[in-house]
Order: structure tokens, then C-alpha cells, then sequence
């Protein structure tokens, strides 16, 4: 995409959308009865997947996924959505806590597959708040927030898989969990199911290079990165139709973090070539499958009209996607926006974020609200009608109103993003400020380079006519650069960028 072109659809983009919120013909009423019976939850999350390669919001996207359009039809497609980092770790803390990750020890970077525990001791996450109301929860797919393996030394790669895990996510409020620890592409290479491995490594795999890429470390004899993908969409269909066949049926949430299309790009033999572009794109077809089965699931098991369906992604893409073999087949997974993961730039931390709920979402709706992925617990909380503690949810805004369609203006004051070295941005209506002289993360300029070092401190963009980040207004508009670090530091220094609820 050259520059004129890159412009041309940045403004056609922001002409399409205005900062007030939701575009709705009329917000539904609601029964008693309805509003009486609590939703399933189903929060699927995507790994790296860009804005621009889903079809529903990228009309140019060279790459389709009928099954993730066929949920905006039925439901509500977000057009401002971000996560709280440019990478997973962080971004998972906050979808969980409802708190932004670097109020934590993480302030930059991601975890490993060995690292000890993130989500504090005694710290509410949506699955321990839904407990309370009869919930049954389970954790399906890509961990990454650390737990404690049973270590035979002081070295935490010492460790006994005979052992059962510590800290994971049975502790932290889900009733049944079946996970990989951290990324594809980082060791071990083993199946937890309910704090055990399902199968002890039997071998050292020496990883792979390129799009395939995943590091050298111990392998489960039960584990094949390409079976990884299907083997969570057997999972959360098999956990969907147990919910169903309960003779007493609760309502349930099922937290559904998926492995791809991160980084071992390996889509299996019936999606190779079906994009029309790259691995990549066959792999994005394969997470739309995902989320095609989950669907049928659904309606197959008579949930589909009381199930709130959430899909969403943790970060921008990737590099290893192939931006340029990409382009030659016309395709942007950043779409109009600067940067990719890892960066502080759009790129980085706008992602598709599309919603269903039959009940009580109208289906075909669009909302350009600014959205944050720390919203869900006090989305979830003021579904079930429960306030949040002071010492929960910090970060999170209910996005109900938005959801129903009676909200009335923007429902967050501002939106705190990090990248992958810990630099700040906050974003607050049409105004973002980014803390940094380049891109925080991945792309150019890249901290520290001599690029990055002729350039201001600061940046400062007017979303509303540059959602390209192209122009740096920092020394047009001062007092907003002042505002939007007092708020920021506010943000800091109150431990929280929400309101207390009490």
C-alpha cells in the first residue's frame, strides 16, 4: 500500500465513524424474564491477529473469515477496540483482572513458559467473580500468565512434569482447565489439564525457524504444535456440549484463548493454500473455523439465543506473518493503522472486537466507542448485578450500555496502552499522546535507534483527521500534551483509572 493510498483510506475510515458511540436504529427493551436469566459468556481470543485480516472490517482484506462476519451480522462489530499492551502476557492479565499489567512486576515484555505466577494471590478475575453466581468456568487454550511447576532444583527449568502444576488457573477461579503454558513457540511443549500433564515430555525438539517458528526445549509425547489449534476447538466444543447435557444447567464461561495465528504459523493439511495468500492467511482461515465449531456448537446445544459470544484479539500481528509477501497479494493485517505488535502505533494495540448476544444485542450494529480488552469484568459483573470491590477491576469499564445501545457518549474517560518496552501512551477522544520518540516496539523507528533520537520525546495525534499517526502535533498543542500526562500520572498515582465503585 503506498502513502497516498495508506492516507486515502485513513480518512475514509475516520469519515465513516463518529467519537459519540454506537451506531443503533433503536435500543431494545428488555423483559423481566430476560433479565432475570444470566448468559453464558464465550471470550474467544485470537493471537496476533490483525484488525485488518478480519473480512468484516477490512472490506479490502484479502483474506475471509465467514464465521467471525457471521457473528457481526448477528451481534455488534467494535471499530475502537484495543488491548491495554502490544503483546500477550500484559494483555491477558488485564482481560482476566481488569487491571493494566504494569501495575505489576511486568512492566515490560512478556513472560515465559516457566515464569512464576502474574495474577496475584487473592486477586479477583472474571472466572472467581462469576463463581459467586453459579457460574461454571473453564480456561481453554493459551495461558501465558505464569503458574509454578514442581521444580527438582533452584533452576526453573529443572522440573518434575510428574508433578502437578501450582498457581494456575483452577486457583484463580476456573472449575476445569486445559492449557498450553505460554506461546507456541516457547518450551515446554505440554498439555496441562486440570493442574497435570497429560503426557510427560519424551523428547528434546530442536524447533523451527522462519514462519514455523518455535524454540528447542522439552516435548510431550501427547504433543504436536500443528494438532495444537484442534485440539482447543475439540476441547471447548466437548466442554460446551457437557455444559449442555447437565441435568440442572448453570450458566457457564468459557475463557478461550487461542494459540494462533501466532508464531508456529502451521495450519493443517485442509487449509494450506485456501487463503489465496500466504501460511499466514491460511492459518487466520483456520482460527475462523475455531469459531465457526464453537458457534455450531451453540446452536446445537439450544444456547445461542442466551450466550454472550465474544471474539477479540490480544495484539496487533505479527512480523513473521510476511507483511511484504502479503502486500503482493494486496493484503494489510494492520489495515490503515501504523505499526504492528510490539508498537505503541495503532497497529500495535487496535483489534477486532466483535460481540453476539440474540437476547439482547441487535444484530448488524456497529459501535466506534473507545473499548478496552480490561473491560470485561465490570462487563461481566454489571451483567450478573454485582459491584466490584475497590481492589478489583482498577482498569475496567462496564461496556454494557454500549452493548444494549443505551449508552449515551464515550463510557471511558481515557485508555492507557503499553508497548513491548514499556512505553506509555494514553488516548483520551480524538487526542492520543505516546510517550516516546518512536514505535516502543518492533517496527521504525525502533527504540534507541538514531532515527528514534532526532525525534521529540513525545507524540501527539488528532485520531479524528490522522489516524494514520503520520503528523506529530506535540509542540502545536501543548496544554494537551500537559493534560494527557497529568492524567496519565493521575492514573499512576491513584492505582486505579476508574472510579471506586463504593
Amino acid at each position: 500500500m503506498n502513502r497516498r493510498h495508506f492516507l486515502k483510506n485513513s480518512m475514509l475510515f475516520m469519515g465513516s465513524l463518529s467519537i459519540s458511540g454506537c451506531t443503533l436504529s433503536t435500543a431494545s427493551s428488555v423483559s423481566k424474564s430476560q433479565s432475570n436469566e444470566l448468559p453464558n459468556i464465550i471470550y474467544i481470543l485470537a493471537d496476533d491477529l490483525g484488525y485488518g485480516d478480519v473480512s468484516c472490517l477490512n472490506k479490502e482484506s484479502k483474506i475471509q473469515t465467514p464465521h467471525i462476519d457471521q457473528l457481526a451480522r448477528g451481534g455488534m462489530m467494535f471499530t475502537d477496540a484495543h488491548s491495554g499492551s502490544a503483546v500477550c502476557t500484559p494483555t491477558r492479565y488485564g482481560i482476566l483482572t481488569g487491571r493494566y499489567a504494569w501495575r505489576t512486576r511486568l512492566k515490560k515484555g512478556v513472560l515465559w513458559g516457566y515464569s512464576p505466577p502474574l495474577i496475584e494471590e487473592g486477586r479477583m478475575t472474571v472466572a472467581s467473580m462469576l463463581k459467586q453466581y453459579g457460574y461454571h468456568s473453564a480456561c481453554i487454550g493459551k495461558w501465558h500468565l505464569g503458574w509454578n511447576w514442581h521444580l527438582k532444583s533452584e533452576n526453573r527449568e529443572d522440573v518434575d512434569f510428574s508433578k502437578p502444576i501450582q498457581d494456575g488457573p483452577t486457583t484463580k477461579g476456573f472449575d476445569y482447565s486445559f492449557c498450553i503454558p505460554a506461546s507456541l513457540d516457547m518450551s515446554p511443549y505440554v498439555y496441562v489439564e486440570n493442574d497435570r500433564v497429560t503426557a510427560v515430555p519424551d523428547r528434546i525438539g530442536d524447533g523451527q525457524e522462519g514462519k514455523k517458528f518455535w524454540r528447542k526445549g522439552p516435548v510431550g509425547a501427547d504433543f504436536e504444535h500443528i494438532g495444537v489449534l484442534p485440539k482447543f476447538t475439540e476441547k471447548a466444543v466437548s466442554y460446551i456440549d457437557r455444559r449442555a447435557a447437565q441435568k440442572e444447567r448453570s450458566p457457564f464461561f468459557l475463557y478461550l484463548p487461542l494459540s494462533a495465528p501466532h508464531t508456529p504459523i502451521l495450519p493443517t493439511k485442509e487449509f494450506q493454500g485456501k487463503s489465496g495468500t500466504n501460511e499466514y492467511g491460511d492459518f487466520v482461515m483456520q482460527v475462523d473455523w475455531t469459531v465457526g465449531q464453537v458457534l455450531k456448537a451453540l446452536k446445537q446445544n439450544g444456547f445461542e439465543k442466551n450466550t454472550l459470544v465474544i471474539f477479540a484479539s490480544d495484539n496487533g500481528c505479527a512480523p513473521q506473518a510476511d507483511f511484504e509477501e502479503l502486500a503482493r497479494f494486496g493484503h494489510y493485517p494492520s489495515y490503515v493503522f501504523r505499526g504492528h505488535k510490539a508498537d505503541i502505533f495503532e497497529g500495535g494495540h487496535r483489534i477486532p472486537y466483535i460481540t453476539r448476544w440474540p437476547a439482547r444485542i441487535k444484530a448488524g450494529t456497529v459501535c466506534d466507542d473507545t473499548i478496552c480488552l480490561t473491560d470485561l469484568i465490570a462487563t461481566a459483573a454489571d451483567i450478573v448485578g454485582y459491584t466490584l470491590p475497590d481492589d478489583a477491576g482498577e482498569d475496567s469499564v462496564s461496556i454494557l450500555p454500549d452493548l444494549l445501545g443505551t449508552a449515551t457518549g464515550p463510557l471511558r474517560e481515557a485508555t492507557v496502552h503499553n508497548s513491548a518496552n514499556g512505553s506509555f501512551s494514553i488516548r483520551q477522544g480524538k487526542w492520543k499522546l505516546e510517550l516516546c520518540p518512536g514505535s516502543g516496539g518492533w517496527s521504525n523507528p525502533k527504540p534507541n535507534s538514531e532515527e528514534a533520537k532526532q525525534l521529540p520525546p513525545v507524540q501527539l495525534y488528532d485520531l479524528s483527521k490522522d489516524v494514520g499517526e503520520t503528523t506529530n502535533l506535540q509542540d502545536k498543542y501543548p496544554d494537551v500534551v500537559n493534560r494527557l500526562k497529568a492524567l496519565l500520572q493521575k492514573y499512576k498515582d491513584a492505582g486505579r483509572s476508574v472510579p471506586k465503585r463504593r
